[in-house]
């Protein structure tokens, strides 16, 4: 099986992106994050014609998650217990599917940026970290993977210049504790392979050309549980998806697992 997770950054605004990269790297599950667009407005009707299954949540407006499946697309469920509400919502944020892919639990997670240390919205972040570990507990009896956009970098190699990051959100120790805490539940980091010097960045910020420069963050992250880890073969950071015209700011990550 094949199993790949972006940050879209807008599906409608690379929708062609999308499509081409689909029909090269033909995935058999991808999680998508940070959609921007209702589920109803997801365009379900296009990756169908390439052979996946769609199921979507979104508010129309920020954020957003998805599953695409050609092996399946079970018990799909929207969000988890106890998520909270966010800063500046009434109701949880569409943050985290998941279905059952291929025998394969699959969730799409797409995490909080906090925006700084002293914010709501950090508080709001943990609060959300801590809820999550919660209902990925409740599934780790069966193949588990939790993919996507988790806005931390787990440490400090994962960022270009730690010291540029001190006092700064993504790499705080209670955010890393998030992480930790997710790992104690026997999920595995599943680290790509780096396409380019020696760190396996997915995010690279659009101004001042950092992705050229490599002045990345490895924020997109693949957490297995050890059965699935154990299956992995290969895992990469595709850069060639960054490139080009009208990119998102993150790239795919891709891994193939074996029997």
């Amino acid at each position: 099986m094949r199993l790949a997770t972006w940050n879209v950054n807008s599906v409608k605004a690379r929708l062609p992106r999308l499509l081409e990269w689909l029909a090269e790297a033909k995935p058999d599950v991808l999680c998508l994050q940070e959609t921007k667009c209702s589920a109803q407005a997801f365009p379900a009707a296009e990756v169908g014609e390439l052979g996946y299954a769609a199921a979507a949540h979104g508010d129309g407006r920020w954020n957003g998650v998805a599953l695409l499946s050609r092996v399946g697309l079970d018990d799909v469920t929207l969000g988890f217990p106890g998520e909270p509400t966010g800063v500046e919502a009434v109701a949880p944020e569409a943050r985290a599917m998941a279905a059952t892919c291929g025998g394969l639990r699959v969730w799409s997670l797409y995490a909080p940026n906090g925006r700084t240390v002293d914010s709501p919205h950090y508080a709001y972040k943990l609060a959300w970290f801590a809820a999550l570990r919660d209902a990925l507990a409740a599934e780790t009896a069966m193949p588990l993977v939790a993919c996507g956009d988790y806005n931390v970098a787990p440490t400090d190699a994962d960022v270009w210049d730690p010291a540029l990051f001190v006092g700064a959100t993504h790499v705080t120790p209670a955010e890393r504790r998030a992480l930790a805490d997710l790992r104690e539940l026997g999920l595995r980091d599943v680290v790509p392979t780096p396409m380019k010097g020696p760190h396996p960045f997915t995010y690279w910020d659009y101004r001042a050309g950092m992705f050229h420069q490599n002045k990345g963050m490895r924020i997109d992250l693949v957490y297995a549980s050890a059965d699935v880890a154990g299956r992995v073969r290969s895992a990469y950071v595709d850069r060639e998806a960054r490139k080009g015209k009208g990119p998102s700011d993150h790239a795919p990550i891709v891994v193939d697992l074996g029997p």
